[in-house]
């Protein structure tokens, strides 16, 4: 048996595949000498914003910029209370705390992973001033109830799409659905660039020419500042390269939902291993393959596949509302909790093929039956 390590994620199939386009784009750059906010963000911005269907989209420079500069064009500051999960990457919450607001955390759907919408119903307050739903591991958070609650309230709705790229719900692409949409380019995600980059999509002119502003230190024109912001924009050479991989981003998503459609089968009659499912009538892209092991085995399990080359990741062992900088500050959300205990991401790419998903589900199994 073939014992090379698998990796979480192998990046390798898919830079081979189109490596003249990229070191083309790098060159092409390079030979400009244009750096900065180049014709190259502009266009990959113009790309964007067509692929979605949307009037604006602003290249910033990080997954986590992209939210607190979409926050901040939606009017939250001090005091002001936004509605988030605590189940997701620390930025999501952190943002929120940057702006001097406070996040309120409601609990999870078990086969989502994303937060349910009569929770949220329950949390507003008259010091709410926006929703903010994120869209796990690549699957569409239920936005026509959250969208109905944010009407009824008049608040704005922040997707975070950080793990969603292309992903779809009822038909509609993730980031156009809300006030805004906020992706990350970290380079593990769908579209993943080779550093950091984030964008925001909106069709709200006020909100798009705030954002502009402010990831050029607060001025619409230079040396001309109107308010403090920030220096974040989205860098020439990545968006460059960005712009050859969004050509793809449809592809490699069907890559990765064709892997997941194969772990499905196979883990059939696991009966300790819960797989994702799509629930939300939309089109889950499996950023991440993150099932759940029951009766406190996923440890036990983790180390297991380890133990035989298999690289596995736990998002997230402690949910956002138990870190450290929150603890003690938010009540019990069982749910989350009992997620954070159950939850083990398996290796998925796109050009995953068969032979290498067989060595994983095989030695998952193994580990359950020892």
């Amino acid at each position: 048996m073939d014992k090379k390590p698998i990796p979480i994620l192998d990046l390798g199939p898919e830079i081979e595949a189109i490596w003249d386009e990229l070191m083309g784009a790098v060159a092409g750059v390079l030979k400009s000498g244009q750096f900065i906010m180049g014709p190259n963000v502009k266009a990959f911005e113009c790309e964007v914003a067509e692929y979605f269907g949307v009037k604006h989209a602003v290249g910033v420079n990080s997954g986590t910029d992209a939210l607190l500069i979409a926050l901040r064009t939606a009017g939250v500051g001090k005091g002001d209370e936004v509605i988030t999960t605590p189940f997701t990457f620390f930025a999501t919450a952190e943002v929120v705390s940057m702006l001097e607001a406070v996040p309120v955390f409601v609990d999870i759907d078990p086969v989502t992973f994303n937060m349910r919408p009569d929770l949220v119903e329950r949390a507003i307050t008259s010091r709410t001033k926006a929703i903010l739903p994120v869209h796990l591991f690549g699957q569409g958070a239920e936005m026509d109830p959250i969208m109905s609650l944010a009407k009824e309230h008049g608040l704005r709705v922040i997707e975070d799409v950080a793990q969603a790229f292309g992903g779809e719900y009822k038909g509609k692409k993730l980031g156009t659905i809300g006030h805004a949409g906020c992706f990350s380019f970290f380079p593990s995600k769908t579209l993943g660039g080779f550093g950091d980059g984030g964008l925001m999509t909106t069709d709200d002119d006020r909100m798009a020419e705030m954002a502009r502003m402010l990831r050029a230190h607060g001025s619409r024109r230079k040396y001309y500042n109107e308010v403090v912001g920030y220096n974040s924009r989205l860098d020439e050479l990545q968006a460059a390269m960005l712009r050859v991989k969004l050509q793809l981003i449809d592809q490699m998503n069907e890559g990765r939902r064709e892997v997941a459609r194969r772990y499905g089968e196979m883990l059939k009659g696991l009966s300790a291993v819960t797989p994702p499912r799509e629930v939300t009538g939309g089109k889950h892209v499996y950023h991440q393959y993150t099932i759940r092991v029951a009766g406190g085995e996923r440890d036990q399990v983790k180390a297991a596949l380890a133990a035989e080359g298999i690289n596995t990741m736990i998002y997230y062992p402690l949910p956002v509302h138990r870190l450290p900088v929150y603890d003690g500050q938010f009540p019990a959300m069982p749910e989350t909790e009992r997620a954070s205990g159950e939850v083990l991401s398996l290796p998925i790419w796109p050009s995953m093929d068969e032979g290498l998903q067989g060595r994983v589900v095989e030695a998952l199994t193994r580990s359950l039956l020892s």
